[in-house]
């Protein structure tokens, strides 16, 4: 396969080389869940999202807006986004499950709601004597170096705060609980309200999903095939997509990073770690069968735009029947 007049060299080694240190961190506790919505693949869980990239290489895309930072989109954070041959390998290995999440969450009863209400209040009171707890232990470790005087008026306001902070607590009902004493309250100094630190404050945990409540019962898939019959999913479905979930494996195996390539005009950049660590070495493009053709033109352009990102465009040959991958690297080189 050479391709000397358009100044190509061109590699077919019998295989990619098989990276080490790939061994799993620790064994599986349990099935990760992929929640499926509009046939796309999400995680919602920052364990689990830290487990597939440590574990089994799968990195997947952040899409999730940062509610501190909501105006911009450079830094993301949950969901996780998985391209399919991502969320097909994760099924086909026994590491995850895919839930039907459009059709998951029930009307929940009053006694349902009145109880996750409760639930919110107890454990938001239980922060707060926490916190004040610690504020104690902190004030005992600065009394020496406060007067006498001083130290009284410090614990007389700190236990006035925390007296209102617990009367909060428990003074709304009807479910505005959730929200930080002092921001409808007009008796609150504009310094508060306005956002400036204020040490006590609390924490309020919002959970990234209802799989905690009683009212979230989705329909589990063991199987992509079990997926794809109830309508949910629908890769692989085309020799192509068969091939690149094939390939993608394989890398996988291989001990490969895979990430999305559109930007550099491949299916996928492969990484030889983790792509917070290295580079990509190489630019892959799937072909379905060992039949597929391509033109002068595009081999040209694989070599000369892998080349010039410091890459090599990797051709990934997928034949079903021998259930095998053949490998071309291209690059870019001098005439003569």
């Amino acid at each position: 396969m050479g391709f000397t007049p358009f100044a190509c060299e061109v590699h077919h080694p019998q295989h990619v080389p098989r990276l080490t240190g790939t061994q799993p961190l620790y064994p599986m506790s349990k099935k990760i869940p992929l929640h499926i919505s509009n046939d796309r693949a999400y995680i919602w869980d920052a364990e689990d999202a830290r487990n597939i990239r440590e574990n089994h290489h799968i990195t997947g895309a952040l899409v999730g807006t940062l509610p501190s930072v909501a105006q911009q989109n450079v830094f993301l954070g949950l969901p996780l986004l998985l391209m399919p041959e991502e969320a097909v390998y994760l099924v086909d290995k026994g590491v995850a499950v895919m839930l039907d999440d459009a059709h998951a969450h029930r009307l929940p009863t009053s006694e349902e709601v009145d109880q996750w209400r409760e639930d919110v209040r107890t454990d938001r009171e239980n922060r707060l004597q926490a916190q004040a707890a610690a504020r104690k232990a902190k004030e005992q470790k600065t009394e020496k170096n406060l007067s006498e005087a001083a130290l009284r008026k410090r614990r007389e306001r700190e236990e006035k705060k925390t007296a209102k902070l617990l009367a909060a607590a428990s003074a709304d009902r009807d479910g505005n609980e959730l929200l930080t004493p002092g921001d409808n309250d007009p008796q609150t100094p504009p310094a508060t309200r306005s956002g400036a630190r204020d040490e006590t404050g609390h924490t309020i945990i919002i959970p990234a999903t209802a799989s905690d409540h009683p009212w979230f019962q989705p329909q589990i898939y063991e199987t992509v095939q079990e997926a794809k019959e109830a309508g949910i999913w629908s890769c692989p479905s085309t020799p192509l997509e068969r091939a690149k979930c094939a390939v993608f494996k394989d890398l996988i195996q291989k001990g490969y990073f895979l990430g999305g390539g559109m930007k550099f005009g491949g299916d996928w950049l492969v990484y030889p770690g983790d792509q917070l660590r290295y580079h990509s070495h190489f630019v892959a493009t799937v072909l379905a069968t060992p039949l597929s053709k391509m033109n002068p033109m595009e081999i040209v352009a694989h070599g000369r735009l892998g080349t010039g990102t410091k890459k090599a465009h990797l051709i990934c040959g997928w034949d079903e029947e021998q259930q095998h991958v053949d490998y071309y690297s291209i690059e870019w080189a001098n005439f003569g």
